[in-house]
């Protein structure tokens, strides 16, 4: 079976953030971990009950950013064996509201809120933490609510990464 498709090209801008930091891998990572609890969608479900309303409210009592993360990925505990000595783990997270919000205007905007974001280690002591400003994929879209959901997210972030103790980066500032 063959399917017709409308095929639509749009080239965007992408904003890839890196954060050095003196923190110490372990510790930024339990300090994002806490921050931004887990949640699986079977979870998001069954808390679910049909209030949406109830449910966003009280994922930003648990993550007062707003954001949840519905995967963590090691990849350092799988790369070691090839020889990375680098440790490494790479987030993805979602603000269920804004997301929502934006899914409805466009569903397709639902890959650009889920975020992934990225700890490492490198031969200097610290963390790099490694992040797409999520404005700058949101303003490919060209509509101005998804647009202004993209400066929402960025905001968000900023407030996630100052939550951890690292300072608001220029790229996500009010």
């Amino acid at each position: 079976m063959s399917y017709g498709v409308e095929e639509t090209v749009t080239e965007h801008r992408a904003l890839r953030l890196r954060l050095a930091t003196t923190a110490h891998f372990d510790s930024l990572v339990a300090a994002f971990e806490t921050t931004v609890p887990a949640l699986s969608d079977e979870e998001a479900l069954t808390q679910l009950a049909s209030d949406w309303a109830a449910f966003v409210r009280g994922l930003e009592w648990e993550s007062p950013s707003g954001f949840v993360r519905t995967a963590t990925w090691r990849p350092s505990d799988l790369l070691q064996h090839a020889g990375s000595r680098s440790r490494s783990v790479v987030w993805t997270i979602v603000h269920h509201a804004i997301a929502a919000r934006l899914h409805r205007i466009e569903p397709a905007t639902i890959r650009d809120t889920h975020l992934r974001i990225q700890a490492h280690t490198t031969a200097r002591p610290g963390t790099v933490l490694t992040l797409d400003v999520p404005s700058a994929q949101l303003r490919s879209f060209g509509t101005n609510k998804i647009t202004q959901g993209g400066a929402e997210l960025d905001r968000a972030l900023g407030d996630l990464l100052e939550d951890i103790g690292l300072p608001r980066p220029s790229a996500l500032r009010r």
